[in-house]
């Protein structure tokens, strides 16, 4: 397991490892670091841009071979969100070191938690927050599939479905709140009087019967969260939706 200091140095040495690099443009530090919200098990979060003339493709091999190389990564997978491409490295100490790049002319805060440590960055406009009735609606898809995976016997696709259908619940109630939405960052912060109802939408087993019952609680959560909304849209809506309980 690593410790707090090894997680320092390591972000020391990469930070240093692109300030020497004369095809990166900037560097910046982001994560809870940047609002010291950083705690025992917060990984490293870092982004880079790429300078004219370079590449992010060599770039990322170059660096990638210095992760495995010098600091002990055993695997790697991307992530992309629109022109930046995170790569998630997973050290053998079990520390996570998201390494994010984007070329020069695209290089700047994307969100709050951004801290230039060198080189220079852009301003570009922050990222819309996602509308809430578009949460909502993903809730009601989701609920649609788990109906019919329980009609048709699929129990563990019902389950599946099921998680997928409280989560988007739990993120309308995240933005309703003011809180962040994605990736469950906000939902411990929730009020008991919104977390505690949706407790009865957790899966006790597989069993026909236990599906159906978390099932109609998600469904609840989602009606009621839909009436703190809109209430317009959850007058349309709760008629399907109780419908969805009986099959």
């Amino acid at each position: 397991m690593f410790t707090p200091a090894d997680r320092e140095r390591l972000r020391t040495q990469v930070l240093a490892f692109g300030q020497a690099d004369a095809r990166i443009s900037g560097g910046a530090v982001t994560g809870s670091v940047t609002s010291d919200a950083e705690d025992e098990w917060s990984d490293v979060d870092l982004a880079f841009g790429v300078a004219d003339g370079a590449t992010i493709e060599e770039v990322l091999a170059d660096w990638t071979a210095m992760m495995y190389r010098e600091h002990r990564a055993i695997h790697h997978v991307d992530v992309f969100a629109g022109a930046w491409t995170y790569r998630v490295f997973l050290l053998r100490d079990t520390l996570q070191v998201d390494l994010a790049f984007v070329s020069a002319a695209q290089f700047g805060a994307r969100a709050a938690t951004f801290r230039l440590v060198f080189g220079k960055s852009v301003e570009l406009p922050r990222a819309e927050p996602a509308a809430i009735t578009d949460v909502l609606a993903l809730g009601w898809l989701y609920a649609l599939h788990v109906r019919s995976s329980i009609e048709r016997g699929r129990r563990w696709q019902a389950e599946f479905m099921l998680g997928a259908m409280r989560g988007e619940v739990l993120k309308v109630a995240c933005l309703r709140h003011g809180l962040p939405a994605s990736e469950g960052r906000g939902i411990d912060r929730l009020p008991a009087e919104v977390t505690r109802p949706l407790e009865r939408a957790l899966v006790g087993s597989l069993e026909t019967d236990e599906l159906r019952r978390a099932f109609q609680a998600a469904l609840d959560g989602l009606i009621t969260e839909a009436r703190m909304v809109d209430r317009v849209l959850a007058d349309r809506l709760e008629p399907a939706l109780r419908e969805l309980a009986h099959g």
